[in-house]
């Protein structure tokens, strides 16, 4: 049976992505699988644009004192995603 499947491929790591296979969960029953985070440049930047295309905060920003800024957002989808922007100075 044919699936939704895209592969994702470094200089170190191959792996991929698939489709939800399950209903999406409903509100506030937490992830249902692992949480994909994206190095940004600007994390503010990139949160702010992400609350402007219908996305939602699900765990605010925070500090990992002496390596990024991170949180946590759910898409329109309620496919829950992390963003971090590195940052030796977070505290």
């Amino acid at each position: 049976m044919p699936i939704e499947y895209w592969r994702v491929e470094t200089a170190g790591i191959r792996g991929g992505i698939l489709k939800r296979p399950a209903r999406i969960p409903p509100p506030q029953s937490g992830t249902n699988a692992f949480c994909c985070s994206m190095e940004v440049k600007n994390f503010d930047s990139v949160a702010t644009q992400i609350l402007d295309r219908g996305g939602q905060v699900a765990l605010p920003k925070f500090a990992v004192p002496g390596v990024c800024w991170q949180g946590y957002f759910i898409d329109p989808d309620g496919n829950t995603f992390g963003l971090f922007q590195a940052d030796s100075n977070a505290k």
